[in-house]
């Protein structure tokens, strides 16, 4: 080999991990399954909330991140096939926003990282071995003990002391359903209350229910958390102001559609803490080390204006923890 062909092999090998070193960092990929269509506002909101916390993080959507969205309608066959094509995106780690998206994504893989988020009762319903070490492929972030759906009912007495007969809104589909259920019957003997179960399965369902519920007086309403039902929170507002039944709802979301009183946690700071995991994730941890988390901030929100139709006097003490007074 001539001398200048042997200088000039040596310059290029000394010079390429110089070159390896300056080509950009590998594109991550996220995908995101959520059971809300695409222009609910709520569903938005929550993973703008995400998206948030990712760019706090350091991660720049198109910079270093893709994000893939399936925006669905919380039926099981069509998360299924929105799962399947998450998946097969091959992405880096998964968000999951609900039990109907955890469950479809569970059965899509078993490898590919799942965070999840706005998920009740993941060590009842199988998807972690248990909170404090999920193993498996997911971890995120548990949204109601059950406990607090005595409280919604006694939030219920309280602002509407003369409900004796309580119709109770659960999606039985999903291990929150008879949970919520469960602790709510726990609650009823103390306080002299009556329940009527009805199940979240579709709009006409629900309707002819609630409408043979408030026939007879002294009637209330209680909304369990569920994808279903959030997807159809303002029927269901509708349907309640109607029939003027006192509700309580597990979120937010319902209140701002005229509902109510509503007390849970705070599904936003829910998101914005998953970011955390999924940046966790990306820079190597795995799901089984990370422990489901349960949510830091609940909020009570109240509907005066609803009150008022209802023609409802809400407590003072209720006034003062208020987190948010809707006019």
């Amino acid at each position: 080999m001539k001398r200048r062909e042997f200088i000039t092999l040596l310059g290029g090998v000394a010079a390429w991990p110089l070159v390896a070193r300056a080509q950009p960092a590998r594109m991550r990929r996220i995908g995101v399954l959520t059971p809300f269509a695409a222009d609910d506002a709520e569903g938005h909101a929550r993973l703008t909330a995400f998206a948030q916390g990712l760019q706090q993080l350091g991660w720049t959507v198109g910079q270093n991140v893709g994000i893939d969205y399936r925006w669905g309608d919380g039926k099981p066959a069509t998360m299924r096939k929105l799962a399947n094509e998450l998946i097969s995106l091959a992405p880096d780690v998964v968000l999951a926003n609900s039990s109907a998206a955890l469950s479809a994504l569970l059965e899509a893989t078993r490898t590919v990282p799942i965070v999840f988020a706005a998920v009740a009762d993941p060590v009842g319903a199988g998807y972690v071995e248990s909170l404090a070490r999920p193993g498996g492929n997911t971890t995120g972030f548990g949204v109601f003990e059950y406990s607090v759906a005595g409280k919604w009912l006694e939030l219920l007495k309280e602002i509407a002391p003369r409900v004796t007969r309580v119709a109770v809104l659960r999606e039985s589909a999903i291990a929150a359903g008879p949970g919520f259920l469960g602790a709510v019957q726990s609650a009823a003997s103390s306080l002299g209350v009556e329940l009527r179960p009805i199940d979240v399965r579709d709009s006409g369902e629900i309707e002819r229910a609630v409408a043979a519920f408030a026939q007879n007086p002294n009637g209330g309403l209680i909304v369990t958390g569920s994808p279903a039902a959030t997807a159809l929170r303002e029927f269901i507002v509708d349907l309640a102001t109607r029939h003027r039944l006192p509700a309580v709802y597990s979120i937010r979301a319902f209140v701002a559609a005229g509902g109510l009183i509503s007390y849970g946690a705070d599904f936003l700071d829910q998101f914005r803490r998953a970011a955390g995991y999924v940046d966790r994730i990306l820079k190597g941890e795995k799901p089984a080390d990370l422990p489901v988390q349960a949510p830091t901030k609940y909020e009570l929100t109240l509907n005066l204006k609803t009150a008022k139709t209802l023609g409802l006097d809400i407590p003072d003490k209720l006034l003062a923890v208020a987190d948010q007074l809707i006019e």
